[in-house]
């Protein structure tokens, strides 16, 4: 036998009271006087018996009764095979969690998955009694509440309401947590179902939980078998500078999780919803395969893309979105040192010459104003001869860069080489240890030997030869440089002269880079100014830093979080996200230095494509993708997953066989699982039924009236 509420065992003491008060009865016997102590003698031994039994009687009756009470209370249960023939049960609560991941979308020849786990629910309820007790807990998604269903038109109401969901939460997460609830429920059977297709990924974990042993775990698998897969599982937009009318790279990764080889396999991509490139790619099975497109954007600002592929039945990994962002404008802050004039600058970045895909919008300042500019608001920062750069002028440089900026930095005639090498260091650059080279033509300092025309600077501005190679830059005459030296960041030197000192270097720094030419920006040092490279090379250069982290959009796993930074944007500004269906959400934000951080997260970040608006206009866009793992649709076999399951858990976990082959049905099997029977309305009854017979001895049982 089982007591469910033990505690109130303790209440068996009270039923020491009748005994306590008979035994501890100190009223003083009145003294009567006789005239006479014959009558006392008359008195038959029989009488006395009489009244002794009485007491005793009224003693006993009156002590089962408190006991039965107690008792009643204390909730007693048979437990036992022998009460489950007998058709006894007690009161059950069950927890069933249904994998809702999209792998249940899948079918068999018994129908989709999870429409077969919306039937062996039902199932469960059938089995539905009076006091029963069950919550439907659904994964991904998990605990949204704890809410117990005390009927079955409740509970079939949640069930059906359940549909798939893409998440990163894993099957054994949502066991936890709703063994943890269940743990709390008082009623004698507490049962933890688990309808599942046991797919591999989703019991991947290797952290331990508990789980009451009062509770019995059972997994109700579904599905006949695994099977095989293609998934697209990354896009990346190769090219790094992007313009309107331009080709741009990308590079798509196709993994196969089957058994079998896919050859031949058809991918396209779309932008702004037209199909525009096309790729066939072979996958071997058990591994990976990239592909390649090439394709010009037709227009300006964030572009939604997609890759696509036609596969199998699982639909959720043949689509993969992007973005990819071709400014429509490049907002550039010229910082020109004091004295400096910096006209070549000034006409190249006019609107006269920077028209058609440059589109650039220069403000321009001199070094004295440089401390109280925001620099959140540019794409890209030219320091051309700025002289001086105090401490606030590069923490605040180091922090644009490192939040994804991007500056360019010509040298001249004034500049204090000291607060250079400070910046630089800050940056994880080298230092400048001074100039090389004279003030004439008649001493030059070298000329280009070495370019790096693999950089991404350089990606389509020139046309290989017949023979396959790249054509030559045009040669400046150089007469004065800075001396630089590479330090040990990251960093390396695209273009250098023939006495090895870098023309122009690249130093990466956080999210941004930095782009350095050892000459000035005018005449006095070089004719490169004035050369036909100069213009494309500048081009290029602030293409190149003004799309450093920002070619195309961030992205998130559906079911996470991500903390994005929008820099140049202020506190007061109205943010919002909206998904593909026009729906708006305000996320959670907070002001930085430079911007502002939005907190994303939440069922609102489904699988797709983005917005971020400022007053309705697009600031900035990203996807968010279905977790890989999820693309992997191999089965874990009950057993095994049992055994798993109870190594994480440390208890027992049986697996209920629903099969046609099963050897019983799930009816026969919850029976044969949940037995026991309450006996607390016995023990009232009992309870009461003494308290009626102690009151019928008390009234006509008088042996005291022979006297």
């Amino acid at each position: 036998m089982t007591f469910l509420n033990p505690l109130i065992l303790l209440g068996l003491a009270a039923a020491a009271i009748p005994l306590i008060i008979h035994l501890f009865n100190f009223r003083r016997p009145r003294r009567v006087n006789f005239s006479s102590l014959a009558f006392l003698h008359e008195l038959k031994k029989s009488t006395m018996q009489r009244v002794r039994i009485k007491q005793w009687l009224l003693l006993a009756l009156r002590t089962l009764a408190i006991a039965c009470l107690v008792l009643s209370f204390a909730r007693p249960t048979l437990r036992g095979t022998l009460v489950g023939k007998l058709g006894g049960r007690g009161r059950t609560s069950s927890a069933v969690v249904i994998d809702n991941s999209t792998s249940m979308t899948l079918r068999d020849g018994s129908g989709a998955y999870l429409e077969q786990a919306r039937t062996i629910v039902n199932g469960l309820l059938n089995e539905f009694e009076s006091g029963d007790e069950m919550m439907i807990v659904a994964t991904p998604g998990g605990l949204t509440n704890e809410v117990f269903h005390q009927n079955q038109a409740s509970a079939l109401e949640a069930v059906a309401s359940i549909t798939p969901e893409v998440g990163n939460e894993r099957l054994t997460a949502a066991i936890e947590n709703a063994a943890r609830v269940l743990s709390t429920r008082p009623n004698l059977n507490r049962d933890l179902f688990v309808v599942s297709d046991l797919q591999s990924s989703m019991l991947s974990d290797s952290l331990t939980f508990d789980i009451d042993p009062a509770i019995r775990l059972v997994l109700l698998p579904l599905g006949t078998d695994g099977r095989g897969n293609v998934a697209i599982t990354d896009v990346r937009v190769m090219s790094q500078i992007i313009t309107e009318g331009q080709p741009v790279q990308f590079e798509a990764r196709f993994s196969n999780y089957g058994s079998d080889d896919v050859r031949g396999l058809v991918a396209s991509l779309f932008l702004e919803g037209g199909r525009i490139a096309q790729a066939t790619v072979d996958v071997q099975a058990q591994s990976s395969a990239t592909a390649r497109f090439v394709a010009s954007p037709r227009g300006r600002g964030w572009l939604a893309g997609h890759i696509e592929i036609d596969d199998n039945q699982y639909l959720f990994d043949n689509r993969r979105p992007f973005t990819l962002h071709v400014p429509e404008e490049r907002r550039i802050l010229l910082a020109s040192g004091t004295g400096v004039r910096n006209e070549f600058l000034k006409l190249s970045l006019s609107q006269e010459l920077a028209s058609g895909s440059a589109r650039f919008v220069t403000d321009e300042i001199d070094e004295t104003a440089l401390a109280g500019t925001t620099l959140g608001g540019y794409d890209s920062v030219i320091l051309a001869g700025v002289n001086t750069l105090s401490s606030g002028e590069r923490a605040s440089l180091t922090q644009y860069v490192e939040t994804g900026g991007g500056l360019l930095i010509f040298g001249g005639d004034n500049v204090v080489i000291s607060d250079y090498n400070d910046l630089l260091a800050s940056l994880g650059g080298g230092t400048i240890s001074g100039m090389l080279g004279g003030d004439t033509a008649d001493q030059t300092v070298g000329v280009f030997d070495q370019v790096d025309t693999d950089h991404p600077l350089f990606e389509g501005m020139f046309e290989p030869d017949q023979r396959g190679r790249s054509p030559e830059l045009e040669q400046p005459v150089i007469f004065k440089t800075l001396d630089y030296e590479q330090g040990r960041g990251a960093e390396q030197t695209i273009i250098s002269l023939s006495g090895g000192t870098p023309f122009l270097q690249e130093v990466r720094f956080g999210q941004g880079s930095v782009l350095m030419y050892t000459v000035e920006a005018g005449t006095n040092w070089s004719d490169f100014p004035v050369r036909g490279l100069f213009i494309p090379m500048l081009y290029r250069s602030l293409y190149y830093l003004s799309a450093t982290g920002s070619v195309s959009g961030d992205e998130m796993i559906a079911g996470s979080t991500m903390q994005l930074l929008l820099s140049g944007n202020s506190a007061d500004a109205s943010l919002s996200v909206r998904d593909e269906a026009g729906q708006e959400f305000i996320p959670d934000q907070r002001s930085v230095f430079g911007g502002v951080v939005l907190n994303l997260g939440g069922p609102f970040f489904l699988p797709g494509t983005y917005d971020i608006l400022s007053s309705g206009q697009t600031l900035r866009r990203f996807v968010v993708h279905p977790p890989v793992a999820e693309s992997d649709l191999a089965l874990v076999d009950p057993e095994d997953a049992a055994a798993h399951l109870s190594q994480l858990s440390s208890t027992d976990v049986s697996v209920m066989d629903l099969t046609l082959t099963g050897s019983a049905s799930l009816e026969e099997q919850l029976r044969a699982a949940r037995t026991g029977l309450e006996l607390w309305n016995v023990f009232l009854g009992l309870a009461l039924l003494f308290l009626v017979l102690e009151m019928l001895v008390a009234k006509h049982f008088r042996p005291e009236a022979a006297l």
